[in-house]
């Protein structure tokens, strides 16, 4: 074998050329595959990473328009039309709203009455009003969607009478019984229900 005669120097700096252009390559391709594409999504105010969905809002009564109340429903409810001598009714209203967009409407206790009356001679008497003897009434703030009615949780009624002069007594009268008819009512604020007739036996 002949000994190894040293390549030209031309033949080195070619090499080292290729060399260099290659890991230049390389280092281009990882920097571009490792590069954040669009900015972060924090700054620019996308979805953030791994959900793949927009993030839900959250609505607050403050940020909506009172309800118009030419737009609302109120219905008085009870859980029975009939009731057995010894068995208390239930009652709880509904609030609808036919607007086209939500709203809000004041609907705590501060402002609900519920009066329970019956046809007499002279008119309806009233036998029991939810505020005489109330105590602690509490605001409250509803958000209602459209054509989405809510309901309020059931009082109990105990078929006494009322009046804020007996509050305190511990034998109110009772209401009489033998199929006797009684209508509920309930106002919310200026807005009423219209009457839902009951029978007491």
């Amino acid at each position: 074998m002949s000994p190894r005669r040293p390549l030209p120097k031309a033949v080195y700096w070619r090499r080292r050329a290729l060399v260099l252009i290659v890991a230049v390559a390389i280092v281009s391709i990882i920097a571009i595959v490792a590069w954040p594409r669009g900015g972060s999504d924090a700054a620019s105010g996308g979805t953030p990473p791994g959900t793949g969905e927009t993030p839900a809002s959250t609505t607050t009564p403050g940020a909506l328009a009172e309800c118009d109340p030419a737009k609302l429903k109120l219905t008085a409810e009870t859980d029975a039309a009939e009731y057995a001598s010894g068995v208390l009714p239930r009652l709880w209203f509904t609030i609808t709203s036919n607007a086209t967009e939500q709203c809000t409407i004041d609907a705590g206790t501060d402002v609900q009455v519920f009066t329970i009356s019956s046809p007499s001679g002279e008119g309806d008497e009233v036998y029991w009003r939810s505020t005489d003897c109330q105590t602690a009434p509490t605001p409250h703030k509803q958000i209602l969607k459209p054509g989405v009615p809510v309901a309020t949780e059931p009082i109990t009624w105990d078929r006494t009478r009322s009046s804020p002069e007996t509050c305190d007594a511990t034998d109110e009268p009772q209401v009489g019984g033998g199929g006797a008819s009684f209508d509920l009512v309930v106002q919310l604020g200026d807005l009423a229900s219209e009457k839902k007739r009951f029978y007491l036996y």
